[in-house]
C-alpha cells in the first residue's frame, strides 16, 4: 500500500512536497521523446557526425544537431516551466481526461531533474558535435533514448533514480 502525495515520510515530517502529478504524464512524454530520440540517432548516423572533415556550417546543419538542439530546448522547458511543456500540456488537455484517475500520484521534482539530466546529456552531444568529436551525436542521443525509452515502456526513470540516489546521499537538498 503507497502512502498519499502529501502525507509526511515515515521516521517525521520533513519539508512540504509539492503537489503530486499523475505519473502516466511522464510516462506519455518519454514515449514521445524517444521516438524523437531514435529519429536522431538514425540522422546522426547518416549526417556529418561520423565524418571528421566536416565544416562547422555542415555540422550545425545536420538535421540530427537540429532535431537535438529542438529536443534540447524541451528538455530545458521541462526542466524550467514542466507546467506548461508541450508534451505535458498534451497529455493533460487530450489523453487525461479520458483515462480513469490516477491510482496514486508521484512527486514532481525527480521527473523535473531528470528532464535536466536529459538537457546536459543532449547538450554535451550537440557540444562535443559542434566541435568536430566523431560520433559525439548518435551517442548522446543514443543514451538519450535509451533513459526515456526505460521510462516509456518500463516505468524506470533513470534521472528520477538519480535523483533519489543523490537526495538520499545528501548532495541535493529537497527544501
Amino acid at each position: 500500500m503507497s502512502r498519499p502525495a502529501d502525507a509526511p515520510p515515515a521516521g517525521g515530517p520533513r519539508a512540504p512536497r509539492p503537489a503530486g502529478i499523475d505519473p502516466r504524464g511522464p510516462r506519455f512524454a518519454a514515449a514521445i521523446t524517444a521516438t524523437l530520440l531514435a529519429v536522431a540517432v538514425f540522422l546522426a548516423l547518416l549526417g556529418t557526425s561520423t565524418d571528421p572533415a566536416a565544416g562547422l556550417a555542415a555540422r550545425l546543419g545536420d538535421p540530427a544537431f537540429v532535431l537535438l538542439a529542438v529536443l534540447a530546448v524541451l528538455f530545458a522547458w521541462g526542466a524550467g516551466a514542466p507546467g506548461s511543456a508541450p508534451w505535458g500540456v498534451l497529455f493533460r488537455r487530450l489523453i487525461r481526461p479520458r483515462l480513469d484517475p490516477p491510482t496514486d500520484l508521484e512527486d514532481p521534482r525527480p521527473p523535473r531533474f531528470a528532464q535536466a539530466v536529459g538537457l546536459v546529456v543532449v547538450g554535451i552531444g550537440l557540444l562535443l558535435h559542434g566541435a568536430g568529436v566523431p560520433y559525439a551525436l548518435p551517442v548522446a542521443a543514443a543514451a538519450a533514448f535509451l533513459a526515456a525509452f526505460l521510462n516509456a515502456a518500463f516505468a524506470l526513470c533513470l534521472g528520477c533514480e538519480l535523483y533519489l540516489l543523490l537526495t538520499r546521499a545528501g548532495i541535493l537538498r529537497t527544501s
